[in-house]
């Protein structure tokens, strides 16, 4: 009496448990080799997402191919509260994301980036000391700026001024426009007197680690591109929220299934 939903679920489940192999060994190998605070800052977040996998298949292709009901009702119960909180954070996602934007320039081809633009839930993530530490870590890292430097070396002033940079080129690479320091190169630039008020004018240092990676621009420039991401991530989301509420489904008729085999059985001794 096995059924088709049973053999759906465990094919689905083979399938996520094949994939949390690859997914736990990679959180554990950052762990042990992560040369830098940007690489070991993933490595827990990869460890939970491969283990909850490796967990949850487990129970969904045991439950669904054994016939063990209480390990399908497990399954279940989480996709099910997995469903809502994908939902809510798709909720969220576009919620804290309707905030901010770069700032048009006269004559310039870029955009300048203010941290007070954004919502206060980003702004709080990047304010935090501990956290921006791991972050700056990352960016430098990613050559993020020694590219950048690369890549427009050869511009004079005129030629940079109307460059399309990047939120985080424009935030963390270069200073801000209202500190009227002098250009020398894109990453190099002479300080003058400034009646501005920004903090990011006596952050900057020409320093390749450190630019304006401590300026709050660079923070905003950081949240701009967050921002966009999870814009497409929620979109995603919404795509997949529409797989799982199917899986979900397929598991509710697999775990009936059992019900009424388990039911079956049972008479069939008694008789």
């Amino acid at each position: 009496m096995f059924r088709v939903s049973n053999n759906l679920i465990g094919i689905l489940n083979f399938v996520v448990f094949l994939l949390s192999i690859p997914i736990l060994w990679g959180g554990i190998w950052l762990r042990n080799s992560g040369s830098s605070d940007c690489e070991k800052f993933l490595d827990t977040p990869v460890i939970v997402l491969g283990v909850f996998l490796l967990l949850v298949s487990l129970a969904g292709l045991v439950g669904a191919c054994c016939r063990v009901s209480w390990l399908l009702w497990v399954y279940l119960l989480v996709m099910f509260l997995l469903i809502v909180l994908l939902f809510c954070f798709t909720i969220f996602a576009f919620v804290v994301t309707n905030k901010g934007a770069g700032q048009v320039l006269s004559g310039r081809g870029y955009k300048e980036y203010r941290l007070g633009d954004y919502s206060n839930w980003l702004q709080k993530r990047v304010t935090n000391e501990k956290n921006w530490n791991k972050i700056k870590s990352c960016l430098i890292d990613a050559k993020v700026c020694t590219e950048f430097n690369n890549k427009y070396l050869n511009d004079t002033v005129d030629k940079f001024y109307t460059e399309h940079l990047s939120a985080l080129q424009s935030g963390c690479c270069k200073p801000s426009d209202e500190c009227g320091f002098t250009y020398q190169n894109p990453t190099t630039w002479t300080k003058t007197a400034t009646n501005s008020s920004n903090p990011d004018c006596t952050a900057w240092d020409n320093q390749a680690n450190v630019l304006c990676f401590n300026c709050n621009s660079c923070k905003a420039g950081l949240l701009d591109n967050i921002k966009s991401d999870w814009k497409k991530v929620a979109v995603i989301n919404i795509v997949f929220l529409i797989f799982l509420i199917i899986v979900y489904s397929v598991g509710c008729c697999a775990f009936r299934n059992n019900r009424e085999d388990n039911a079956y059985f049972a008479g069939w001794k008694h008789t």
